[in-house]
C-alpha cells in the first residue's frame, strides 16, 4: 500500500524534479507534487511525495528529515490521513479554505419557518401577484 510523505521546509527556489533527483537516491517514488504559489509558481516550502511502502517510507524519512538541501533543513515526515473537513477545505491541516467556492459550504434549501406566515410580497409585483391570485381563484371555482 503506497504511503504520502510531507516533505517541508523547502526553499523557495526549488523544482521539482531537483526535489525528485534527491528523494530517488532514498527510495523509489511513485510521485511527487510540490506545492507552488498560483501568482509566482515558485514553491510555498513544502511538497508531498507518495512512496510504494512503509519500508521506502522509513527509509526516505531516516535519510532526509533533518538533510540540509540548499542552506535548509528539511522536515520529512509522513502526511497526516486526509479528513473530509480537509479535503473540503482543500487543505490536509485544515487551515485556509477552498478559493473555488470561495470558503462556502453549500448547505440545504432556506427554511423560513414561521416568517412566512408574516411574509410579504414585493410591493413591485404586488399588482401582478394579485391578478395570478384572481385567475387561481376563479379556475378553482369552475372545476
Amino acid at each position: 500500500m503506497s504511503v504520502r510523505l510531507y516533505v517541508g521546509n523547502l526553499p523557495k527556489e526549488v523544482e521539482r524534479t531537483d526535489l525528485e533527483t534527491l528523494l530517488k537516491e532514498g527510495g523509489e517514488l511513485t510521485s511527487t507534487k510540490l506545492i507552488t504559489d498560483h501568482k509566482t509558481g515558485k514553491c510555498r516550502g513544502f511538497a508531498f511525495v507518495t512512496v510504494p511502502d512503509d519500508a521506502q517510507a522509513e527509509s526516505i524519512i531516516a535519510k532526509f528529515n533533518g538533510y540540509d538541501f540548499n542552506d535548509s533543513k528539511l522536515k520529512v515526515e509522513k502526511a497526516s490521513p486526509r479528513s473530509e473537513e480537509a479535503e473540503g477545505n482543500n487543505n490536509a491541516k485544515g487551515g485556509k479554505s477552498n478559493r473555488r467556492s470561495g470558503g462556502k459550504k453549500r448547505r440545504g434549501p432556506v427554511t423560513l419557518g414561521d416568517a412566512t406566515a408574516s411574509a410579504q410580497p414585493d410591493p413591485r409585483w404586488a399588482g401582478e401577484l394579485s391578478k395570478l391570485k384572481d385567475l387561481l381563484a376563479a379556475q378553482t371555482a369552475n372545476s
